[in-house]
């Protein structure tokens, strides 16, 4: 076992001088004692010294332990949280660095530097106060070759020598990451979860059955690792109801439930326990803004609390947003107003299949009479209720019968809707097809949102609704007769449930 650089320069030292003083008899007494007397007790010296910062031998990668990190074993099946049963004494490897090294050296040498929550990478060395201690990432220094080549050139420039000494730490439970902590907990080979969606201060979580008799505890850690997180709490039915909200339950934390959050630089208020939000559509959000132009006209038909509503308002676009729920409508008022788009939207509060027959049908009719010499807008309809938004696409059938027939004005819709199929993009199409009774080939395209589920997909699909489901007697082509004798056999609306009525039946 080797010791430090200083530690080995300064007994040679010692041992120089000892052999110079004791042999010279010019050499006044005084001098010989003292030289006696230091080399008497340099073996003691390099020995507390070895105690404290020895070289690491040669590590073997491969015998580096796993668990290095992982907290002590007695908090297995711990169900009430109790930090200080989190400690745990751990080696790694530090470098010694003379003090006006050392902030050079810390950022060049970033990637071999010991990362973890809490713990400072640089400390007081307790034996020397011009020199600090730098520690390092035990999984990736081993020994005096680890480093690479770009970082061994600066340590030779810093003059900074590259033998490892091991230090002892203490972790605790500030010390371990969130997964870490729980993993240790929950029954070992048990799935973790660590992940949430945040929602302002609030954390939301799906927890699986095995990890419930943890979950006042798995809420206390999240708190306790994520900043600005108050509340945790965990859906504890789907959402099962008309208005697209859930059962929850808090787990730790506060109970207040009106969060704020901005998305895509707008800023949302809510009761979270009374609408939907999710903050993984805020992508989404944004592509569908991005498609319309300064002037177009938006129909919202399930606009919640104005994720879609506000941001097109925002391009000079006329927009009518619609939600069923009371709160919702409330919530959608309140943040037309905090974003300053509130004399932009106009807002409702009806079932989809009236805001479709009523609204959008009114508005589209005043369109199509405008003369040809006037600009006519892009027409979009936004129907983001992927549960069961197919069942509306019913309505567009023979919507405008009875006006003048204007194919020039064909609204642009884009309807949101779960898929377990292999083929979910195939699977979107033909149902939407089925239910328009016609044909969208050359006029729709699929986007997947994202995967919500094993083997269940979120989709969009965006088409312009074809001008022989708007009115009728329009001339059909082969394919959209035979679509239309398959699905018009009864009146136009049999097939439709309004949106209460499908949770009726369920």
């Amino acid at each position: 076992m080797r010791i430090s650089w200083r530690s080995l320069e300064c007994s040679g030292f010692l041992k120089t001088y000892y052999r110079i003083i004791t042999s010279n008899s010019q050499i006044p007494f005084t001098w010989i004692s003292l030289a006696q007397s230091l080399h008497k007790t340099l073996p003691f010296y390099l020995y507390s010294q070895r105690n404290r910062f020895s070289t690491m031998p040669e590590i073997d990668k491969n015998k580096i332990d796993p668990e290095l990190y992982f907290p002590p074993s007695q908090v297995r099946g711990m169900t009430k949280l109790d930090r200080t049963a989190f400690k745990k004494i751990v080696t790694i490897p530090v470098l010694n660095v003379r003090k006006e090294m050392v902030n050079k050296l810390v950022r060049s040498l970033k990637k071999a530097l010991l990362q973890r929550p809490g713990i400072k990478r640089v400390i007081d060395d307790p034996k020397d106060e011009g020199n600090k201690l730098v520690m390092l990432d035990p999984y990736k220094i081993v020994s005096d070759d680890s480093f690479e080549e770009s970082e061994r050139l600066l340590l030779k420039e810093l003059n900074v020598n590259p033998q490892i000494s091991s230090y002892s730490l203490e972790l605790t439970y500030e010390n371990f990451k969130t997964e870490e902590i729980l993993r240790a907990v929950l029954p070992e080979g048990q799935d973790v979860t660590s992940g949430f969606s945040r929602i302002g201060h609030i954390a939301h979580l799906n927890l699986r059955d095995h990890q419930l008799p943890f979950k006042q505890l798995i809420g206390q850690v999240i708190i306790d690792k994520n900043q600005g997180i108050t509340s945790v709490v965990n859906k504890i039915n789907t959402i099962d109801n008309i208005y697209r909200n859930f059962q929850m339950e808090v787990l730790s934390g506060e109970e207040n439930m009106i969060t704020k959050v901005r998305e895509n630089n707008y800023m949302y208020e809510f009761d979270f326990s009374k609408v939907y939000w999710n903050p993984r559509l805020s992508t989404e959000h944004n592509r569908i803004t991005e498609l319309l132009r300064p002037g177009d006209v938006l129909f919202d038909v399930f606009a919640g609390v104005g994720p879609f509503a506000i941001p097109v308002a925002k391009k000079d676009c006329t927009v009518f947003a619609n939600d069923l729920n009371p709160e919702s409508h409330k919530w959608l008022l309140h943040n037309c107003k905090l974003n300053k788009v509130d004399q932009k939207v106009k807002i409702f509060n009806l079932d989809g299949k009236d805001f479709l027959q009523g609204p959008v049908r009114e508005e589209l009719m005043k369109l199509v009479k405008q003369t040809s010499k006037e600009r006519k807008p892009h027409v979009h309809i936004v129907m983001n209720l992927p549960a069961m938004a197919m069942e509306f696409l019913g309505i567009f059938r023979c919507l405008l019968d009875g006006q003048i027939k204007n194919s020039e004005l064909l609204p642009i819709v884009h309807c949101y809707s779960f898929s377990k199929a292999d083929d979910p993009v195939k699977d979107v199409q033909q149902r939407a097809e089925a239910l328009l009774g016609a044909s969208l080939k050359g006029c729709s395209s699929v986007h997947l949102v994202r995967n919500v589920a094993p083997n269940k997909e979120m989709a969009c699909i965006t088409f312009q609704v074809p001008a022989s489901v708007l009115y009728e007697n329009w001339p059909m082509n082969e394919e959209e007769q035979f679509l239309k004798a398959e699905n018009l056999e009864g009146p136009p609306f049999k097939r439709l449930r309004t949106s209460k009525a499908l949770f009726e039946e369920s």
